[in-house]
Parts: structure tokens; sequence; C-alpha cells
């Protein structure tokens, strides 16, 4: 066989740059300053990378090291730019918004607590959720006490504000 078509166990992997969730078009970016700092913080890392990528086995490897760095820099670097930080805090405390802590409890007593994020802050696993997926446009506006309607994957169900803050939002 052809050296072409061999690979040499030396050569790195391909880089492959995970692209970031697209903001929905029309939609501002916002973000927390919690998720302004994470940003930034990504950023400066990803900015301090450069002498590791020198390490790299070959020079294919260190190029396509470069590159997809210089992506996510650029993609990084666009989502600072358009960032519209919301603090939760300077607004109205009596319903929710940008930056809301909230806990809803469904009819069977089972309760779900989540923080509504920018759409690069999101994690559900840690209870952030953004401001674009639809439980959070579900409890938008609404207050202590009010119900809401949400489609779940087994059919609708009904679910009631119980708490809403303000308190850690930064």
């Amino acid at each position: 066989m052809s050296k072409a078509f061999t690979r040499d166990d030396a050569e790195e992997e391909a880089v492959l740059v995970v692209a970031r969730a697209p903001l929905p078009t029309g939609k501002p970016n916002y973000v927390t300053p919690r998720g302004l700092a994470a940003l930034r913080e990504e950023l400066a890392l990803l900015a301090g990378e450069g002498a590791a990528l020198e390490e790299l086995g070959n020079d294919m490897a260190r190029a396509r090291a470069r590159h997809a760095r210089a992506m996510k820099i650029e993609a990084l670097e666009a989502r600072i730019a358009s960032a519209e930080v919301i603090d939760g805090r300077a607004g109205p405390q009596d319903e929710v918004r940008f930056g809301a802590d909230v806990t809803l409890r469904g009819e069977g007593g089972a309760e779900r607590h989540f923080r509504i994020v920018g759409v690069d802050e999101a994690d559900a696993r840690h209870g952030r959720i953004a401001f674009v997926a639809p439980l959070a446009r579900a409890v938008l506006g609404k207050r202590v006490g009010d119900a809401v309607l949400v489609r779940t994957p087994s059919g609708e169900e009904e679910l009631d504000v119980v708490a809403l803050s303000y308190d850690d939002v930064g």
C-alpha cells in the first residue's frame, strides 16, 4: 500500500471545532454578567494556548490546531462584541425575566428549578436554560402563583410558578 494511504502513528487527529450554539435570527445576544465573564475567560484561555500548539507532533497537526484555535477565537470575539449584558436584579422582581431563578411545581408536587440565561451560558444539567428555550419562553412574564402550560414529551403539563428570585444572577 502506498504511504499516501497510511497514517503515521505520530500524526495527530484532526481538531474538531465545535460550533457555538446559534442565536436565533433576530434575537439579541443577552448574557448575564457571569456569562460575559465566562466568555472573556474562555477567550483568555484560548489566547494563552499558542505556545502549547508548538508542542504538537508535526507541521500538519500544528497548522490544523492553529486554524481551529483562530476560528474559536473569532467566534468568541464576535459573541463578546454582540453581547448585551442584562442584570436581572436591576428590573422588577415580581415577574419572570431574563436572569430569573424560577421554581415550578407540577400536579404531582414535583418541582423544577432553573435559571434563565443567555445561549452561551445554557447548561440544562446545571439548571441553566437559554431564554429562547420553550420552557423559558413559557414562563417569561409570569408571576408567583401563575399557572403555565408546558408541552413535554409525555404531553402538555400544567405547572405553577411557586418561587422566583434574582438574588444570585451575577
